[in-house]
């Protein structure tokens, strides 16, 4: 596990060495973004039910960063309020994952994905309230037209109903993920030590709700070779990684744009899933219109940055 985190990060960072700084944690942010396009596509293949593989998934991950961690012979101990604070945090973090794929299990990839864009809204009025800036106009039009996107998904897909609320659910709260840990992230902690103590809080959401309403899956026995294959790469590969580059690339650039950016996500997974589950995942032409129009705010976002 050690050697599978250590080795990964070794050649992200060697990746970025020969790219221009000022570009380096976007090209960072796109790649990592690109990994977690496989998430919902993993869940969904994951054959265990969802509270059983978020907090496997957890589990694995914790372990891998902790073991990055201790490579890197990282101090571990910040003060008890920094502690208390990156657990909170990771309560939000646990509360986000059951969204997520309990929207997954409820409607199917190309849904969940789609609803998750709504966070670009969520993100242009709350980043300006937690630092205190200027709300940007054309960041909130952006949102609202990911919103009308989403819209006219919603009037085609009405059978996804719960898929969709969770969906949303998982977009808020990824939301106040991402501006909370751009504060931490900016006061100098270790994005290890940051991920570190965040998984324990979200282990400990997670293992509330196992225990609470599903007691009898919180086991490692009778899983199935294929689920915990599946399971080690969207552990490792697909969490532990990002996970920690996610929080690092914060200390440079907004969460907005990690936000707005995160869309592309939505792009991806509705590629895999259209190849990998062929039938289930076909859609109408309006879900797709309102794709290609997220991803279109997504290049005007960036280019507009770019100007600015």
């Amino acid at each position: 596990m050690m050697n599978v985190t250590k080795n990964l990060m070794l050649h992200l960072t060697k990746f970025s060495v020969f790219v221009n700084p000022k570009n380096r944690n976007l090209l960072l942010l796109h790649l990592i973004i690109f990994i977690w396009g496989w998430t919902a596509v993993l869940g969904k293949i994951i054959t265990l039910p969802t509270l059983q593989l978020i907090w496997l998934r957890v589990m694995i991950a914790f372990i891998g960063i902790l073991a990055y961690a201790l490579y890197k012979k990282t101090p571990l101990f910040p003060s008890g309020k920094i502690v208390l604070q990156l657990l909170g945090i990771g309560l939000i973090v646990g509360v986000h994952w059951i969204c997520f794929y309990g929207a997954v299990k409820a409607s199917n990839v190309s849904v969940t994905l789609a609803c998750c864009s709504t966070g670009t809204l969520f993100t242009s009025l709350i980043e300006p309230i937690v630092y205190k800036t200027k709300v940007l106009w054309y960041e909130i039009f952006f949102g609202l037209v990911v919103i009308g996107a989403l819209l006219m998904i919603f009037n085609v897909e009405t059978k996804y109903t719960l898929g969709i609320l969770l969906g949303i659910g998982s977009a808020l709260t990824y939301s106040i993920m991402t501006v909370t840990n751009s504060i931490m992230s900016r006061k100098n902690i270790g994005a290890d030590v940051i991920s570190v103590y965040e998984m324990i809080g979200c282990w400990i959401c997670i293992s509330i709700f196992l225990f609470s309403l599903e007691p009898s899956t919180a086991t490692v026995s009778g899983i199935s070779a294929q689920d915990w294959f599946y399971l080690l790469v969207l552990a490792v590969v697909c969490t532990t990684v990002p996970f920690i580059v996610g929080v690092a690339i914060l200390r440079n650039i907004s969460p907005y744009t990690m936000s707005l950016t995160l869309n592309l996500e939505t792009i991806y997974g509705i590629l895999f899933a259209f190849f990998i589950f062929k039938s289930s995942e076909i859609m109408s032409p309006t879900f797709y219109i309102g794709a290609v129009v997220i991803l279109v705010v997504v290049f005007a976002d960036a280019w507009i940055k770019s100007k600015r």
